[in-house]
């Protein structure tokens, strides 16, 4: 019972590592508690032992997931707390676990953050270790690189408790010289252009929901903090589908015309959030480029949709289950054309609508199709707290980072920030603040060490590390002396 207590008590510790409580630190003692629970200790132990501390992790870093669909929430909790399980029943329990089991965990996340339903990557280490020194590492790496330099530091703690200095020196200098790199590594350079970006938050309530909310009060709030502009600008951002249009376009909208009127006014382009139907039973959720001139310019309809939120996976086997698949009663598109919107000005943007920000693929696609700044226009409206708003801020962070580029993340009821390429956060809004925040950013190029890699190289380090201490774990293991061999004695048989 001590050790179960401990595993959930180091889970915990990792999850108030987390935004919004954000104690960064502790997530390396969460990590030395969990190293030494599963020291020397049966598979099937450090199965149910780090089970128990994924399960403290991901409880309430993942809370959020309980207003998106509650069933789904404790199924999310289990089974991505048995990845972490399984991880640590596959890797070395002896000495040989300091290689192989912050690989074989971060291997674990790595499958989180992909798979079912393309992954969940929120509260994860990346997220919770933006703020601290590791975070500069996410230029080389991304966040699967963070997650793993996270579980080296916490077997180092774990190996100094224990005293094997040798040892606690070797798992610490790795991350210490891959942040020293990442300081100096190339983050892109300055293009010599610069942009003023309004970003305009309406405010209003949270804990909101669509279907419970009159669309025209939404755009209507959205309006009015547009008209306090004054410029010059060169561009006014609007969040995620503040303008739901039903059946009806938004090209023969009455809605473009008066965002066309803004536009006019500032003579500057509205990249605005739009949802439209797309016959009986889909929709599209769209960045819309609205020109000075009242002409749509620009448009990117969003790729990378939300299971159980924008889509209902396994429709069919659910609904013959009796699973409340009425709740999304209808499937978002996925969109087909480049992360990317032409400016005017012959500057080029690239966008990642609301879920996509959390998803290094897609903030490297936009730099790959020449995105200079990128936007992340999102709504978070129908959750109460402030756990996923507070995660997609430091995820802003980690793309910023992550592609050497300012992001501009704007939120109908917060959070609204600008991100700085080091990852500095300005200009942050309010929850339920009507506002707008302006300010000027520059167009960039260049790459980043993990913009042209992604992944796939530190996935593979993963597994390689974790198949060399197997081996390397077996080839330890010590031979059992063989036994001498008895000798066959004949008995005289026993008086009858």
């Amino acid at each position: 019972m001590r050790a179960a207590l401990a595993a959930l008590g180091a889970g915990a510790l990792v999850a108030l590592s987390l935004p919004p409580w954000g104690w960064w630190p502790l997530a390396f003692a969460g990590i030395a508690i969990l190293d030494h629970l599963v020291a020397d200790r049966a598979r099937g132990t450090r199965f149910l032992r780090t089970w128990l501390f994924g399960v403290a992790w991901l409880g309430p870093g993942m809370a959020w997931m309980w207003y998106l669909s509650a069933p789904g929430y404790v199924v999310a909790v289990i089974v991505y707390a048995a990845y972490l399980g399984a991880a640590a029943a596959i890797a070395p329990a002896g000495r040989w676990r300091w290689l192989g089991l912050p690989a074989a965990l971060t291997l674990a996340e790595a499958l989180r953050f992909t798979f079912p339903f393309q992954g969940v990557p929120l509260a994860s280490l990346g997220i919770s270790q933006v703020a601290g020194p590791l975070g500069q590492t996410a230029r080389l790496g991304g966040v699967i690189l963070i997650t793993w330099l996270t579980f080296l530091g916490g077997s180092a703690l774990s190996a100094a408790w224990e005293r094997s200095w040798l040892r606690a020196g070797v798992l610490l200098a790795v991350p210490v010289i891959a942040v020293a790199v990442g300081v100096v590594a190339p983050s892109g350079h300055d293009s010599g252009r610069q942009l003023r970006v309004a970003a305009v938050q309406g405010g209003g309530p949270q804990g909101t929901r669509a279907i419970d909310t009159d669309a025209k009060v939404v755009f209507d709030r959205h309006l009015e903090e547009t008209k306090k502009i004054q410029g010059p600008v060169d561009l006014v951002v609007w969040p995620e589908n503040v303008i739901d249009l039903g059946d009806t376009t938004f090209a023969a909208s009455p809605e473009r015309v008066q965002v066309a009127e803004q536009a006019a006014r500032l003579d500057a382009p509205l990249a605005v959030g739009v949802t439209e139907d797309v016959g009986a039973d889909r929709f599209t959720n769209a960045q819309v480029l609205v020109a000075p001139d009242g002409r749509i310019i620009g448009r990117y309809d969003k790729v990378h949709r939300v299971p159980f939120g924008e889509y209902m996976p396994l429709r069919g086997l659910l609904s013959a289950l009796g699973a409340p698949t009425n709740l999304v009663p209808r499937d978002a598109i996925t969109g087909r054309v480049p992360p990317v919107l032409d400016l005017p000005s012959g500057d080029r943007v690239g966008v990642m609508i609301s879920w996509e920000v959390f998803f290094g693929a897609r903030a490297r696609a936009a730099v790959d199709h020449g995105g200079q700044v990128l936007l992340n226009p999102t709504n978070g409206s129908s959750y109460t707290g402030t756990i996923l708003q507070t995660q997609q801020i430091a995820s802003s962070r980690l793309r910023a980072l992550e592609s050497g580029r300012w992001v501009v993340q704007v939120s109908p009821t917060g959070f609204t920030a600008f991100v700085t390429p080091s990852g500095k956060v300005l200009d942050r809004t309010s929850i339920s603040e009507a506002a707008v925040r302006t300010r000027t950013v520059t167009a960039r190029d260049g790459r980043t060490l993990y913009s042209r890699l992604g992944d796939l190289p530190v996935v593979a380090l993963m597994f390689l590390l974790v198949v060399i201490a197997v081996v390397m774990a077996r080839r330890s293991r010590p031979r059992p002396d063989p036994q001498p061999e008895r000798e066959e004695t004949l008995e005289a048989p026993a008086p009858g």
